[in-house]
């Protein structure tokens, strides 16, 4: 298992053009949390849906579609623990 930094995480998760990955983090109630997901899933989205009132990137988190529950979740980077990706794994410092 290798060590990375956050910003790392971040470019890996980017540059995942749409594989499954999963991540483990610490929700806001202080919870961890295991998510598999992707991004670029657009086939949920509803046609009439309101705009988002805020950029996520701004404080750091990514919509992420949550394979297992079925609907779009935000990944904090901010308290991102470990990452699963590409058949590698890696722990966030």
């Amino acid at each position: 298992m290798k060590t990375i930094n956050r910003t790392k995480a971040k470019h890996l998760i980017k540059d995942s053009n749409g594989l499954i990955f999963a991540a483990t983090f610490v929700k806001k109630d202080n919870t961890v949390r295991v998510l598999t997901g992707r991004l670029k899933v657009t086939q949920y989205l509803k046609e009439n849906a309101k705009k988002q009132p805020y950029d996520p990137s701004k404080y750091n988190l990514q919509p992420v579609y949550d394979l297992k529950a079925k609907g779009y979740r935000m990944l904090n980077f901010n308290t991102l623990l470990t990452l699963n990706i590409n058949a590698n794994k890696y722990i966030i410092k």
